[in-house]
């Protein structure tokens, strides 16, 4: 049996090298730094403002690179096709490039349409702000309002706001001037000026988005925003704006028909834009008319294909319109779906009863929740008209118990 070895003979380099592991200390992944970007907190996932910051924390932050906006249009496409001129709008601001497609307005027309950017912090309305007497304290203005037995209560803030801003406020009264719009480069797709090819592989339906599809891809690999090819040094995020998909002046029946011949168009075309993002510095907002699909299974299926999806539902029209309950508002805000990234369980709102409406300049969304009735004229006269009702009762009819 031989014996033992002792370390006392050897030298303190070969004690050193006798020593090393394969223990590595764990060191933190440095993010991407692009202009414009932030990461979560919750995940570390790239993060980028949808030009309404309400919105950014309803989606925990902001929306996710290489993740899906869907957003289903109000009756008139009114506020929807705000939200997307917002969205591309904060994209000229921070630099990005566009992707802009559309069938019914020319990509042009709408890039002309966009808000104008406040670059003035003073003008912008910071929510928690009120005004405040100088005569008399706000505990005493709060007790003079408020009946006794609610002052325990919290109070309920309607606006949405985070503690650190991100992303841009915008004007939409006025116009984004020609100087900066033209300073941001931006590729475009007009369907109309794509007809369908005919072959006997594709039909016309599917030949439209086939031709978006290949369209947005090769944007992507021609200007490096592709993560499988080495990116240049100079980063930047791609923003996709997709308008009214599903509508019949893309070719598609969905909205024409109870039983469309080409029910899996769309999907299909969600499905590969879904995996060519995943893949891409890019971020796409997809507007859909889901109030003229009948099929609701389907609308389900193009809801589960985005990662993050919303339905604005406007009371323009409706009987809502003239009800003195959202007279401070222009309609509800569903959100259908929330997105689950790099975490077992997505982060849901903590608030599900929301309302948005457009200010003299500014879209905002807010919690809807009902205000306490301030007014003692209706419950005095209430309580005398009771009185004197029973007064008259008893002296009329002698009642016994």
């Amino acid at each position: 049996m031989a014996a033992p070895v002792s370390s006392v003979d050897k030298t303190p380099a070969e004690c050193s090298a006798l020593n090393v592991t394969s223990f590595q200390k764990k060191t933190r992944s440095k993010s991407i730094s692009i202009p414009g970007t932030r990461p979560s907190v919750q995940n570390g996932q790239l993060l980028v403002s949808s030009g309404v910051t309400s919105l950014d924390y309803l989606l925990g932050g902001g929306l996710a690179v290489g993740t899906v906006l869907l957003i289903e249009e109000d009756r008139y496409d009114s506020f929807s096709r705000m939200i997307f001129k917002y969205f591309l709008a904060e994209g000229v601001v921070c630099r990005h490039e566009l992707f802009v497609a559309a069938t019914q307005d020319d990509p042009d027309d709408i890039l002309q349409e966009l808000p104008a950017p406040i670059l003035d912090d003073v003008a912008i309305h910071r929510p928690g702000d009120q005004p405040r007497m100088s005569c008399e304290p706000q505990d005493t203005l709060d007790a003079m309002k408020i009946a006794w037995r609610y002052q325990n209560l919290p109070k309920v803030q309607s606006a949405l706001a985070s503690s650190s801003r991100f992303g841009h406020y915008y004007d939409v009264s006025k116009i984004m001037e020609p100087e900066i719009r033209q300073a941001a480069k931006w590729h475009r797709f007009y369907h109309p000026e794509h007809p369908p090819l005919s072959s006997g592989t594709h039909s016309p339906k599917l030949e439209s988005y086939s031709a978006l599809l290949k369209s947005l891809r090769e944007v992507i690999r021609r200007e490096g925003f592709d993560l499988n090819a080495p990116l240049p040094k100079s980063r930047n995020i791609l923003r996709v704006g997709l308008h009214s998909l599903g509508s019949a002046l893309w070719g598609d029946d969905l909205c024409c028909h109870d039983n469309p011949k080409n029910v899996h168009a769309l999907t299909s075309f969600l499905y590969g834009l879904r995996a060519l993002l995943r893949s891409s510095l890019a971020v796409a907002v997809v507007t859909v008319p889901s109030h003229l699909i009948q099929d609701r299974a389907l609308m389900g299926s193009i809801t589960r294909l985005c990662d993050n999806a919303i339905a604005l539902e406007s009371f323009k029209g409706s009987e809502r319109e003239t009800n003195p309950l959202y007279k401070d508002y222009h309609g509800l805000l569903h959100v259908r779906q929330v997105p689950r990234l790099n975490c077992l369980a997505s982060q849901l709102p903590d608030h599900k009863d929301l309302a948005f409406k457009l200010k003299r300049k500014q879209f905002t969304i807010e919690r809807l929740h009902l205000p306490p009735d301030l007014s003692e004229t209706v419950s005095r006269v209430g309580k005398g008209e009771s009185a004197a009702a029973a007064c008259a009762s008893s002296s009329a009819k002698h009642l016994d118990f």
